[in-house]
């Protein structure tokens, strides 16, 4: 099980448009066995997860530690989360199974495309913030942008969630420094 995976993309989930069942198609296109088991329920479901999981990224990144958690604590609380041990394509007849033959799901067989989905986020999340901590969650800092984030830099510094945002806030930074400097050079 691939936690940190489901951390982030427990913020692409945060980040995406998911207004209508194509929408969350699209989200899910990598996915290809889930797409033609989307439902209009599950788009609704996902909707409502995505407003109340915005939060935690919210406060991870504020330094909000302890609210991060309450949030999340809640989430997982009223989320079945269904462990299931499953075979891996080389899972041998071994009763005992070996280590690459067997793999976790976070959600039984019966769990809706919301249900898989919101697990994965949830449990992804929940290790992440107990073994790295809440900070390693945030929100872009660049100036218009509120996309969702998971740090996993060395030394905990991220502040964009992606080049393009960190490109364009050093683009400005610069130009605004460099305006204010040939306004001094103007007043001398």
């Amino acid at each position: 099980m691939d936690f940190v995976g489901y951390a982030e993309r427990a913020a692409v989930l945060t980040n995406a448009s998911l207004g209508s069942l194509e929408e969350v198609r699209g989200y899910l296109a990598e996915r290809e066995w889930l797409v033609p088991q989307v439902t209009d329920a599950d788009v609704r479901r996902l909707q409502r997860f995505q407003r109340r999981l915005r939060p935690v990224f919210e406060h991870g990144r504020a330094g909000q530690g302890r609210e991060a958690i309450a949030v999340l604590n809640a989430l997982l609380a009223s989320h079945r989360i269904t462990p299931l041990i499953v075979p891996t394509d080389d899972a041998g007849t071994d009763v005992g199974g070996t280590a690459s033959g067997w793999r976790l799901h976070v959600a039984d067989r019966a769990a809706s495309v919301a249900d898989l989905v919101v697990a994965e986020s949830l449990m992804g999340l929940a290790v992440l913030v107990c073994d790295l901590a809440p900070g390693r969650l945030g929100v872009c800092a660049a100036h218009g942008c509120t996309n969702a984030f998971v740090d996993l830099s060395p030394n905990c510094s991220r502040r964009y969630c992606s080049e393009r945002c960190s490109s364009r806030a050093n683009v400005a930074a610069y130009r605004a420094r460099k305006k204010a400097g040939s306004t001094s050079e103007g007043i001398a």
